[in-house]
């Protein structure tokens, strides 16, 4: 399975982005799908993540109310839509696919996603 991610920019302070990670290879309807994220300097951090089975969502506290996470599997892609962005949003952002459901538990854990997306670059100026 392949990921492509894409839609990051520049945008000001308040502004908003939609990201989209597109699979090919497989068809991405089996698979949770999670965004991450990694700042200069800093470890990469769970951002958003959409329940295989049930469509359950989860997020990082700092995104809630303002980030969505949603997807498409009739055009496999998953989207992270990105609302009132702050200047602690900016990060390399990055998709993750994992084949499994119920994963509550293990959302937020970067070693147990199966394959990864190239990073897209957010950058929001104050």
């Amino acid at each position: 399975v392949q990921l492509q991610a894409s839609g990051g920019g520049l945008v000001q302070a308040g502004g908003s982005l939609r990201l989209s990670c597109v699979a090919s290879g497989r068809t991405l309807a089996i698979y949770s799908v999670s965004w991450f994220r990694q700042a200069p300097g800093k470890e990469r951090d769970f951002v958003a993540g959409i329940d295989q089975s049930d469509g359950n969502t989860y997020y990082t506290n700092s995104v809630k109310g303002r980030f969505a996470i949603s997807r498409d599997n009739a055009k496999n892609t998953a989207y992270l839509e990105m609302n009132n962005l702050k200047p602690q949003d900016t990060a390399v952002y990055s998709c993750a696919i994992l084949q499994a459901g119920n994963i509550r538990q293990i959302v937020r854990n970067p070693t147990v996603y199966d394959f990864w997306g190239q990073g897209t670059l957010v950058t929001v100026s104050s």
